[in-house]
This record gives C-alpha cells, sequence and structure tokens, in this order.
C-alpha cells in the first residue's frame, strides 16, 4: 500500500497517526478543501501548471551540488546537497504556499492565512498573496517576531498583516492555534495555507504533495551526476515538510537509508530541545486537530520547547513521518544548537555556501555520519533555506562580536 491509499475508514490515518479532530463547524470546511485538492490530484494538467510555474517564478528546478571541499575535510563520504536555498523567498517553503495559491484560486477564496515560526513561510505566504491577489495575514509567535525581525518586514512590506502572538511560549504552536481560531471565523472567504506535513487531514497530504517536487528532482540529478542512488539522505525536521519533500523521491528505494535530524537544543531534558522522536521526552497525544507524537506532560499539556532555530521548536511532528519512524523507515537523529553552530561555520568556510539554522541540523547529522563512511559512499543532505536573511539570529548562535558591536552602533544612531 502506498504512503497516501488509505484503508478503508481510515482516510487521512498513517498507521494510527494523523486523523482530524477539529470542531464541527470547521467539517465542511475541510471537506471543501479535501474534495478540491483530491480533484486537483487527479487532474494532471494541474500537476503541470504548479510546475510551470515553480519554474518561471521562483527558478526550479533548483540543483543538486557536490560538496567536494567538505567532501574532502571530512575524509569519508561524498557529500551532495540539495539547494532548495536557491528557491524564490530563500527556502523550501514556497512550493507548498504556490501550490496552495492554487488551491486557493479553485476554491474562489480572497484571503489567505498562515502561521510562521522562522518567518520563511511567512515570507513565502505573503510573497505569494501578493503575486495572487489576496488579502494575507500571519500569525507568529511575539518570540520569533523578535527574532525574525528582518522576515516580519519583508511580509509587511509585500502587503500582509503581522500578528504577533502574545499566548503560551509565544512560538509556533502558538501561532498555529491563533490560525485555527481565525479560520473558524471566517471559513467562507479565508484559506488556511498551514505550512508544514502536520495539522488535521489533509493538510498533511497536501503540503507534502507539493513538497515531493523536492524529491522528484533530486532523485533524477543525483542518478545523472553520480549514476547511482545516495547511500543515505538527510533533512531537518520541525514539522517536516523538507523532509517529507526530499525523502519521498527515495522512499520506494530500500538501499537509501532516510535520516531525519530534529532539533536537539541544550541535549535531553524536557525543555531544552524540540527532538520529538530522537529523545524520549515525547508522547503519543491529539492536539491541533491530528495524532501524533507531542512534547507534553502526562495531563496532555503541551511543554516548553527549545531550539536555536526558529523553525524547529514545534511540539509536534509530521503524522506521516511518526509512522515512517515507527515501521524503521526513517531513522530520526538530534543535532545540539552547539553542533549546528560548529558546523555552520564549517559548511560556509568549505564551501561558501550559508545554509539556514534549521538546514545546518541536516548538516551536522550529514557531516557526523559522513566522516564514518568509505570514500567509494554517497549522502545527500537537504539544504532546505538560506541564513543569510536570517542574519540576526545566525549572528546570535555564532556569537559574533562585530555583528553586536554593529548593532549597537546602530541603535546609538536612532537613539541620537
Amino acid at each position: 500500500m502506498g504512503l497516501f491509499d488509505f484503508e478503508d475508514g481510515k482516510e487521512g490515518y498513517y498507521g494510527e497517526f494523523g486523523g482530524s479532530f477539529l470542531p464541527e463547524i470547521l467539517t465542511s470546511t475541510v471537506n471543501e478543501l479535501r474534495d478540491c485538492f483530491y480533484d486537483c490530484k487527479d487532474d494532471p494538467s494541474f500537476w503541470n501548471e504548479f510546475v510551470e510555474l515553480m519554474h518561471n517564478y521562483s527558478g526550479r528546478p533548483t540543483p543538486v551540488t557536490h560538496l567536494k571541499n567538505l567532501s574532502e575535510k571530512l575524509g569519508g563520504a561524498q557529500i551532495f546537497a540539495k539547494r532548495e536555498d536557491l528557491n524564490h523567498t530563500g527556502s523550501h517553503k514556497v512550493n507548498n504556499v504556490m501550490g496552495q495559491g492554487l488551491l486557493c484560486k479553485r476554491l474562489g477564496k480572497t484571503r489567505v492565512i498562515a502561521e510562521t515560526g522562522a518567518g520563511q513561510h511567512g515570507f513565502a505566504t505573503a510573497t505569494m498573496s501578493a503575486r495572487m491577489g489576496f488579502d494575507c495575514t500571519i500569525y507568529m509567535g511575539a518570540v520569533d517576531v523578535a527574532r525574525q525581525r528582518p522576515n516580519v518586514f519583508w511580509m509587511e512590506n509585500l502587503g500582509a498583516t503581522v500578528v504577533a502572538v502574545e499566548d503560551g511560549q509565544k512560538t509556533l504552536k502558538d501561532a498555529i492555534n491563533e490560525c485555527l481560531r481565525d479560520w473558524v471565523t471566517n471559513m467562507s472567504t479565508t484559506h488556511y495555507a498551514l505550512g508544514t506535513a502536520c495539522g488535521p487531514h489533509p493538510f498533511p497530504e497536501i503540503v507534502s504533495y507539493f513538497q515531493r517536487i523536492i524529491g522528484v528532482e533530486a532523485r533524477d540529478q543525483f542518478k545523472a551526476l553520480t549514476g547511482k542512488l545516495p547511500d543515505k539522505v538527510f533533512a531537518c525536521v520541525g514539522g517536516g515538510s523538507n523532509a517529507m519533500g526530499l525523502f519521498q523521491g527515495f522512499i520506494e528505494d530500500d538501499g537509501v537509508e532516510l535520516v531525519a535530524s530534529e532539533a536537539g537544543g541544550s541535549g535531553p531534558g524536557l525543555g531544552q530541545h524540540a527532538a520529538r522522536l530522537a529523545y524520549d521526552d515525547a508522547t503519543i497525544g491529539v492536539a491541533q486537530g491530528y495524532k501524533t507524537y507531542f512534547i507534553q506532560n502526562d495531563d496532555g499539556n503541551m511543554q516548553d520547547t527549545h531550539s536555536v532555530a526558529a523553525g524547529l521548536d514545534y511540539v509536534g511532528v509530521s503524522p506521516i513521518l511518526a509512522h515512517l519512524k515507527k515501521t524503521g523507515r526513517v531513522r530520526f537523529e538530534a543535532a545540539t544548537d552547539k553542533e549546528v553552530s560548529e558546523t555552520l561555520r564549517l559548511v560556509m568556510s568549505t564551501e561558501g555556501l550559508i545554509p539556514a539554522l534549521e538546514s545546518t541540523h541536516g548538516f551536522v547529522a550529514a557531516c557526523r555520519e559522513a566522516a564514518t563512511m568509505d570514500k567509494s559512499q554517497s549522502v545527500l543532505v537537504n539544504m532546505s533555506g538560506r541564513g543569510d536573511k536570517d542574519i540576526f539570529t545566525v549572528a546570535d548562535a555564532l556569537i559574533d562580536e562585530h555583528w553586536k558591536q554593529f548593532i549597537r552602533n546602530k541603535a546609538d544612531e536612532y537613539d541620537a
């Protein structure tokens, strides 16, 4: 049975994970979205329209790049990167967003809402809304607004309204809650462009469907470059959109190991990380409309998380990835904040590439394992976003004193 071939009576479930647990008031709207999506999936011209849009507007296909210097530095397997950082808006998020924009047009909706953590999804959604003529509201935790101010600047100047969410931990999970509240109030005009492979059915499938363009391209490109498939494929995982995108290209290839890298933060212990499946701090529960592993207490209350990367500190994980972990098809590892900072410096200094902090989690696991492999072997890592646009967060992670002094000087100029 394929990943999206559901059993009778189990639509939207991946093993025991997934489902749709929403207020009854949202049922008709979600069913309308599901039916529209399945109609589009059954229409070959829709996928062609999507691919053409991504080619002409976002610059796809993105290349696969051999990281020769990094490979030689580590002395093990050959390392390759799928360059999603070269997309318009700087990350893989635009794939799903432009696809959902096409869905929104078919639905006849005039307004789009979205949640965002690192700001990449919000930036992409604001861009799509400007391009397609939708009103746009982005919900973002107040903590993330503060640490991702450049992305907030672009969202607002693209015409979006950015709402800083002050509830809870003031991060991604709280932004999702606000989106759901908004959606209940404005169903007739509004489409919720959820940004990752989580949430109630059909969102995990919708996001995975559009993001699979990454894996479809990468598989063909890798074979053209090397004449074979990679031994291992790596991707960071917050909710799971970029991982699902890349993994789908290789999921039927039993000889290719799929490795997900979560936010290890400061290490094991509640409140110290966001590694739902690499550590043992998450349990199965139902929240935000679906069933998966969440970092929660015995009463089902969501617990605080931590990561240097704003896009990886979500309390849950894609139900599809939870299923793939349980069946043994995907292995989960964790990368600590310290490892991320060290690996970011390494990749920048050897290859001249600047992966986003989120993407660098994938590089940590890839570099760690490539160094122990044979030179005849190869690994592929998804560079899901670029870090230069996240300069404030990256500079903080690298503890750059010159940057700090620059900020102090600019603050003094404004005060004067």
